[in-house]
């Protein structure tokens, strides 16, 4: 059946365009703090094993939001890894040793990363493309990663 939410099919696939590409930044994101939640490593192996789990289980709502959110608006989220691999802005690559310093550090790239991305896209959604609902969706998620790279920040000195 068609979409007939007041916004034209144009508009709702550029918008769910770019929603793809956050949803496999948020997929390879996800991933790298399981990783870091399985592989954490160190004196403090405890404290960032569960911290490392609050992160991804946040995570792992933001991705179903934002896979809705596609679905929302007419059309199909990626679903595959090949798909996501493709579209996402985040490297797989860690460059550290299994601990804390590290994989704080990588993570707080990527949620700066994906804060900067969604900013730069609240106003096209919502003056270019007509879609005030997926402009304020998305801002609600840039303060939530805000919120988890305040976190990681604080780690740091």
């Amino acid at each position: 059946m068609k979409t007939n939410i007041g916004i034209n099919e144009a508009d709702r696939q550029a918008v769910s365009d770019q929603l793809a590409k956050l949803l496999a930044d948020e997929f390879v994101l996800y991933t790298k703090t399981r990783n870091a939640h399985w592989n954490i490593e160190g004196p403090d192996f405890h404290s960032m094993h569960v911290f490392f789990e609050q992160q991804y289980n946040e995570l792992d709502e933001i991705m179903d939001s934002v896979a809705e959110r596609i679905r929302k608006i007419g059309h199909y989220a990626p679903a595959t890894l090949t798909q996501l691999l493709q579209l996402t802005h985040l490297t797989e690559k860690l460059d550290h040793k299994n601990d804390s310093a590290g994989f704080l550090k990588e993570l707080l790239e990527d949620h700066e990363s994906i804060i900067e991305f969604i900013r730069g896209n609240i106003n096209p959604f919502a003056n270019q493309f007509n879609d005030a609902g997926t402009s304020d969706f998305i801002t609600g998620l840039m303060e939530t990663h805000e919120g988890m790279a305040w976190m990681l920040r604080s780690h740091f000195r």
